[in-house]
């Protein structure tokens, strides 16, 4: 049975009709007073995770007036270098909680509140601050922060998200009304087909291969035939961009029909943030890591829990029989409706070649629901139960310091451990050593080191390529726009560069005049900030000092003086 273009759109029309009226669209007001234009869409792929909400832009600037969507009271704050930087949760009285991330700073009593905290903690970082009804109640339109660029963003953008208050799901603000201008229907990049059982064969061959797409115009794509036997399946590279944004967005939802019937739907109407880690298994993982290009599956396997498909028929996975031909249709949809199609013609012809398995055996096989042990001269690794989603062969070898823990392009589920034992190495060495993953040598990444005695361990979810690396170097500190002794009465912020080459920075501890200081620190651009509004100094001369550590201990620091006068 053919299934028309209309009736797709009339499908698509009442399910998403369906979804929008499961909640209010008139209750929250936008959280900027500019026009919305985004950077990225909720549910979008993201590294290891989807996306939890609207990035919005803003314009390129910092310190735009952040507003309550709706009448409620802060019910958490939470301040961290990395993540969500300086943000804001409001719950309301709907049911609803929003969360407004990467902020500059928050509104003057929230500001001074937060200021008091990291100053009795001294301490940037504050954790989580809970707060109950009666300390920061807000109503709708109220500025409650202003717009910046902390933690984990890639640029001047405010953070939005909508959550259910009791279970804490995360929901597409785009359900609530946020309105976006969207013309723009997704665009393909790639198509990818799937062989999965031994026995199965796409163009006579047993592999996962690119299959060629062309472009027709109008939302409508075209892929080359292919002949087929067996199970099989497919995936696609696909974006979504908005008006009067450039950036790659992610899709609302993906379906695929087969011969009119539908075979597999996701969307990204909401989803749970325990369960977001199975983005590693709705994508192409092993492609991705190779090539940095995300391939969103259209079949399902076992091990994924993801909620946010539906009604599927044989997880995705076409049966493909011979004498018979299939017509597959892989349909992506943004939110405003707009679509985008290919057509891709199967042809049922049993192979004719023969296929040999090749042994994949090494010495530690991993069963995949049982705890394992391995130790090769030095270095032990170590993975709980269900680590990995599959049975497989480890390959595990030290050669030249280096400890090779199989390939990146497996994910892996839960943490695993990895030890080096470091009895041969000299006190004095010890203090110098850190763990470091050296998939790319010419740039390691440290990994956070715990050390006992002769054992030195992490944890980590990345298989590939570790190290032992030694760091005798100290941070470097350099001072920005002042130097010693020089009067600063018109400088509104004291700033100072750092900067580490080996373990990277850990921590900092600033004083002006013996007593602690709240710097702000920029990873992105390896700057502290102090603002001299955070307190009044007493009198004219003023000393000031900084100590940098770095991931082992190395220190430095710097003395300065400075003459400021106060200005009423």
């Amino acid at each position: 049975m053919k299934v028309s273009l209309f009736t797709l759109l009339l499908l698509f029309y009442f399910s998403n009709l369906n979804s929008q009226e499961k909640y209010p669209k008139n209750y929250f007001r936008h959280p900027l007073d500019i026009p919305i234009v985004l950077s990225g869409s909720f549910g979008e792929l993201r590294s290891n995770h989807f996306h939890a909400g609207l990035d919005i832009k803003t314009q390129g600037k910092q310190g735009l007036p952040v507003y309550a969507t709706a009448d409620g009271y802060v019910s958490r704050i939470k301040v961290q270098q990395f993540g969500y930087g300086k943000a804001i949760y409001i719950t309301h009285p709907n049911g609803y909680t929003t969360v407004y991330g990467h902020l500059k700073k928050f509104a003057n009593q929230i500001e001074n509140y937060v200021k008091s905290v990291q100053y009795k903690r001294e301490r940037y970082a504050t954790g989580n601050l809970f707060f109950k009804e009666d300390k920061f109640p807000v109503k709708k339109g109220e500025v409650i922060a202003y717009s910046g660029d902390t933690g984990g963003s890639g640029g001047p953008h405010l953070h939005y998200e909508i959550r259910d208050t009791k279970t804490e799901h995360i929901i597409n603000p785009l359900l609530f009304g946020v309105k976006v201008d969207d013309k723009r229907a997704p665009t393909f990049r790639a198509l990818k087909g799937y062989t999965l059982k031994n026995n199965s064969r796409i163009n006579q061959q047993q592999k996962s291969f690119q299959i060629p797409i062309k472009n027709l115009g109008k939302g409508n794509y075209q892929a080359d035939r292919i002949s087929a036997s067996g199970l099989i399946g497919f995936a696609v590279s696909v974006h979504d961009r908005f008006d009067k944004a450039p950036n790659k967005n992610g899709i609302y939802s993906l379906e695929m029909l087969v011969n009119g019937k539908r075979f597999f739907y996701h969307d990204v109407e909401t989803f749970s943030f325990a369960e977001s880690k199975y983005l590693n298994l709705h994508i192409d993982y092993k492609h991705y890591k190779k090539y940095k290009r995300r391939y969103q599956k259209t079949h399902k396997v076992t091990q994924n829990k993801l909620s946010t498909y539906e009604k599927l028929i044989n997880n995705g996975r076409i049966h493909v029989k011979e004498g018979l031909n299939y017509t597959v249709k892989i349909i992506a949809k943004d939110y405003q409706g707009n679509i985008s199609t290919i057509k891709i013609p199967v042809i049922g012809k049993e192979s004719n070649t023969i296929f040999k398995k090749i042994k994949d055996t090494t010495a530690y096989k991993i069963e995949a629901k049982k705890f394992h042990r391995f130790t090769k001269k030095n270095v032990t690794v170590a993975f709980p139960k269900n680590t990995f989603y599959n049975d497989l062969y480890l390959d595990f070898k030290v050669d030249k310091g280096i400890a090779k823990v199989h390939t990146p392009t497996v994910p892996l589920d839960k943490r695993f451990t990895l030890t080096f034992n470091v009895s041969n190495y000299s006190e004095k060495e010890k203090q110098q050593l850190y763990i470091a993953n050296v998939e790319y040598i010419r740039y390691p990444r440290y990994q956070y080191t715990r050390k006992k005695d002769s054992i030195f361990y992490t944890t980590t979810k990345t298989l590939g390529n570790y190290k032992l690396l030694k760091d005798s170097i100290k941070p470097k500190i350099r001072l920005l726009y002042f130097k010693d002794k020089q009067w600063l009465t018109k400088l509104k912020t004291l700033k100072v560069k750092i900067s580490d080459i080996g373990s990277g920075v850990k921590n900092w501890r600033a004083t002006i005049d013996d007593e602690w200081i709240l710097m702000q620190y920029n990873h992105k651009k390896g700057i502290l900030t102090y603002n001299f509004s955070d307190k009044k100094l007493v009198g004219s001369k003023h000393i000031f000092k900084l100590v940098v550590s770095d991931n082992v201990g190395n220190t430095n620091e710097v003395s300065a003086t400075f003459y400021k006068k106060q200005i009423n």
